[in-house]
């Protein structure tokens, strides 16, 4: 019942958090046929990714500017604007086109995701209870069968244009239910009227959800890459690894939303990135296939609190009507895992393989529980 209750209180931004899993969840499983349809090598893919992060993080500034503009409604004109940008990778046959594509729909989804968080955050402090983890499990469930889905559909011949329409259409039911549902706005809240968030809380929180994207964003782009590459698995198969990650992601942040009423943020986090740390590295060495599912599946369920836990970490100790502000700046730096991701798994991959970029990331995510975290607890001393 109190899964339920939770859900139903946070519907709009959870039909949001579905619509964005939809595309990615997609989208990653398409990246073997999305790659030779625009004739890109792996530096190129990365490249062309880190110029779609770029205009994310451009477009992020702007969140909260939407939000108040947009008010009650900013959600679902939101969804929209990300859903018409559904079709363009389906459309793109070389690196430039390809490029464009990508980044309008990481802008459109920049804002998206800024907006889709900051609701989450109100309604948890309007209800008294933990949501965040609830809203990003939702977005790794439906990324999860996104993405088998869509390699069902590659094995059965479609292409992307196809996959992509048939993502839209499902994404508009979705935007139908974020516009019936209650929405909040910065003035709804009776803690209105706070001062700007203070750098010394965003910036650590920001680099931890960095890392988390980092990680995820490895994951989502490269996996099914990886699986086919180097241990010789077909499109279904292959399509499983970042399946794995959506649903072992799902899982732990359905199951954080215990813990988070147990267990400070911090605390979670900390143990989160140890095992997510463990699990990239069991992949980055796989010598079988079944090995690295196992190593993709641990990163999962480790990464899985990373950047909801950072999140609800931050959005709790701002202002209501500075939220949007707030998670505008978490997003900007933790957008930067997608500036930093893209060339780093394309360069590695070229040089050394995607062995040596996938134990890349175990390093990187270590240094969460090592260094940053101890940071987070220091903006909890008075």
């Amino acid at each position: 019942m109190g899964l339920k209750r939770d859900l139903l209180a946070s519907r709009a931004p959870a039909a949001a958090f579905a619509a964005m899993g939809l595309y990615w969840g997609g989208f990653a499983a398409l990246v073997p046929d999305l790659k030779p349809q625009a004739r890109m090598s792996d530096e190129a893919f990365g490249l062309a990714m880190l110029i779609a992060a770029v205009g994310a993080v451009m477009a992020m500034w702007l969140a909260p500017l939407a939000e108040r503009r947009l008010g009650r409604r900013a959600l679902p004109v939101l969804m929209l604007l990300m859903i018409a940008t559904f079709l363009l990778p389906g459309v793109s046959y070389d690196w430039l086109g390809f490029t464009v594509a990508m980044t309008l729909a990481a802008g459109a989804v920049g804002v998206l995701d800024v907006v889709m968080n900051a609701q989450v955050s109100a309604i948890e402090q309007s209800h008294g209870r933990s949501l965040m983890n609830l809203n990003h499990g939702i977005y790794s469930l439906v990324y999860a069968a996104s993405a088998v889905g869509t390699g069902l559909a590659r094995e059965a011949g479609a292409g992307p244009l196809t996959v992509f329409s048939c993502l839209a259409a499902i994404a508009l039911g979705l935007t139908v239910v974020s516009f019936r549902a209650p929405l909040l706005t910065p003035g709804d809240s009776p803690d209105a009227g706070g001062r700007a968030p203070r750098w010394a809380l965003i910036l650590p929180g920001g680099v931890v959800i960095l890392i988390g994207f980092l990680a995820e964003q490895a994951t989502e782009g490269w996996s099914a890459l990886y699986l086919e590459r180097n241990l010789g698995a077909g499109a279904a198969a292959g399509s499983i690894g970042p399946a794995l990650l959506g649903l072992t992601m799902g899982a732990g942040r359905l199951f954080a939303q215990s813990l988070a009423q147990r267990f400070s943020e911090p605390s979670v986090i900390r143990a989160g990135a140890a095992i997510a740390a463990l699990g990239a590295a069991l992949a980055a060495f796989a010598p079988a296939l079944w090995l690295a599912y196992a190593g993709f599946a641990i990163l999962g369920l480790g990464g899985s609190v990373i950047v909801p836990m950072a999140f609800a970490f931050v959005g709790a100790r701002v202002a209501a009507d500075r939220r949007a502000q707030a998670i505008s700046r978490l997003s900007v730096i933790g957008y930067a895992g997608f500036f930093l991701g893209p060339p780093m798994m394309g360069g590695l991959s070229g040089q050394f393989g995607l062995n040596a970029a996938f134990a890349a990331v175990a390093l990187i995510l270590a240094l969460i529980p090592l260094a940053l975290v101890p940071l987070m607890r220091r903006t909890l001393r008075p």
